[in-house]
């Protein structure tokens, strides 16, 4: 098999998600027997569930939407191992797809279900403040308010969330003013006005769900971090919100006069699939395509229909922003987003060296972890989780005690000999003595605050990684209030957690959720598979 380029296979998995249902309905196909589909696709999709319930039962066709890793899925698209556990993808796009002439082998008939376009949501009244309700309003505005910090957002990570790239392609597109599909060239700019854009971003999150969840509970006060402005995000995923009625202020949608990406969601059937696979394909897409199914998918998910006329347009006409058309193109553009253009990071890894981490070589695990995120992984999804050019990244061993920290800057246009030495850092990693989790915390957390007080403009973020109990010092309590007394410029920073070997399950838990960050579980999956992900986070 020939391998994707990185950046095509960023792109083409940009919309795999992390969780899945798996509807099921009495209905019979022609066999008499319900046929179910085994679709690799978002987890977005997820609020379908009851649509594709009742599909079921009209249709005898069952769907089992099947999670899948970001760069996993790209992989299996395009080298035809999807085809062997799957009949069928639903991504937001097939737009990425095309990036790779391989993957169009692998498909055959799409059929475009419903739409969404990834726009701007801000708090009604800094939407009025600024301006924005009532008339045109372009992304050079938003990019110039953004800079002139009128407003703060957030934003999925480009690399793991179809939306996050969208917004990317659509400011960058936008604020080029090209007229027509980005170059490498123009995707490599480091144009002020791009610049400015991105410093506004305060929240990340590696999937839209997080990040939709982190901005209720700031906006709330929930959590402990400072309230956001706005989210870049799907249409129908703000107007959710709007409609939950959670908020303590709506959201005002802002649609970019000069041009959003829109997701199209093409239900694709995988090409090779059997006659019976086809005419099931065939049956659920008609059904699903109907006035009246069109017309809940409106109403339940607040997406657009893919059939003109049997709901109303939730706002006047867009301008579709044109997508880009080369790899090359992507990489340039992701690769500029991380090291140039998005504020940089700080994040403190707290790394249980005790001496249970010798059993069955988990602090061989560890060491691997970081020296793959360091540089050593050649693998699709390791190209984009790697320390990044102007990242500050400390190491913070503990057992019995908290050990002494090491701190490295990544440098923007030569990472590679400090990733280096964060890899030797992490090879010196020795276990032995007891655990001392909250202590360990504590001790991350008066050193965020040096850090933030010397270099105030960084997403700030802890890692704590344990693979057992709290055996030592502080204990959950103690650490409840401590973070209590935290001054503000800590109570935003949060602590992911991960999940390996005998720790606490409820313990990690508790601090996630007192510190708005979130678990990671390592215990079935490979630790350095978890650190990449917690990297979308960070």
């Amino acid at each position: 098999m020939r391998r994707l380029t990185v950046a095509g296979a960023v792109v083409v998995a940009l919309l795999a998600g992390c969780t899945s249902g798996s509807p099921a309905g009495p209905g019979a196909g022609p066999s008499g027997e319900p046929v179910t589909l085994r679709v690799l696709a978002g987890s977005e999709l997820a609020d379908l569930g009851p649509v594709l319930d009742e599909a079921a039962a009209a249709t005898g066709v069952r769907v089992a939407l099947d999670p899948v890793g970001t760069l996993d899925g790209a992989e299996a698209v395009v080298s035809g191992a999807a085809g062997a556990d799957h009949d069928a993808i639903w991504f937001s796009s097939n737009r990425y797809l095309a990036l790779q002439p391989e993957a169009q082998a692998r498909l055959g008939t799409a059929t475009d279900i419903m739409s969404s376009p990834v726009v701007l949501g801000l708090r009604s009244s800094v939407a009025e403040r600024l301006g924005w309700v009532g008339r045109p309003v372009t992304w050079a505005e938003i990019a110039a308010a953004a800079g002139a910090e009128q407003f703060t957002y957030g934003m999925t990570d480009p690399s793991a969330s179809n939306s996050g790239f969208s917004a990317v392609v659509a400011v960058a597109t936008a604020l080029v003013g090209a007229g027509s599909a980005l170059t490498a060239p123009q995707a490599a700019s480091t144009a002020p006005a791009l610049r400015d854009f991105f410093a506004a971003q305060t929240l990340a999150a590696g999937s839209s769900g997080f990040l939709q969840d982190a901005y209720v509970r700031r906006a709330t006060g929930a959590d402990p971090g400072e309230p956001v402005d706005g989210l870049i995000n799907y249409e129908s995923v703000l107007l959710a919100m709007n409609a939950a009625g959670d908020l303590p202020e709506p959201l005002e949608l802002i649609y970019p006069a000069d041009g959003v990406i829109t997701a199209d969601y093409p239900f694709t059937v995988l090409a090779g699939a059997s006659e019976e696979v086809r005419d099931a394909y065939r049956r659920l897409t008609e059904y699903l395509r109907t006035p009246d199914v069109q017309r809940t998918i409106a109403n339940r998910t607040h997406r657009r229909p893919a059939v003109p006329g049997v709901a109303p347009a939730p706002s006047s006409a867009l301008v579709e922003l044109p997508f880009p058309g080369q790899a090359d193109v992507v990489d340039a553009l992701l690769t500029s987003y991380f090291d140039k253009l998005r504020r940089p990071s700080r994040t403190v890894y707290v790394l249980d060296t005790s001496g249970s981490m010798e059993r069955e070589d988990r602090i061989g695990a560890l060491r691997r972890s970081l020296a793959g995120l360091a540089g050593a992984d050649p693998s699709l999804t390791a190209q984009y989780r790697r320390f990044r050019g102007r990242e500050e990244v400390t190491l913070l061993p503990f057992n019995s005690l908290a050990g002494n920290p090491q701190t490295f800057t990544v440098a923007e246009d030569d990472p590679g000999p400090d990733r280096q030495r964060i890899a030797d850092a992490g090879a010196a990693l020795q276990a032995g003595g007891d655990t001392a989790i909250y202590d360990s915390l504590e001790s991350a957390y008066r050193l965020a605050e040096r850090q933030i007080a010397a270099d105030p403009d960084r997403f700030t973020s802890i890692v704590l990684m344990t693979d057992g109990e709290n055996t030592s010092g502080a204990d959950i309590a103690a650490f409840r209030a401590y973070v209590g007394s935290l001054p503000a410029q800590l109570r935003g920073v949060p602590v992911f957690c991960v999940l390996f070997g005998e720790s606490s399950t409820a313990e990690m838990e508790e601090v996630a959720e007192l510190t708005g960050g979130r678990t990671f579980d390592a215990r079935t999956v490979p630790l350095a598979e978890v650190f990449q992900e917690i990297r979308g986070y960070v």
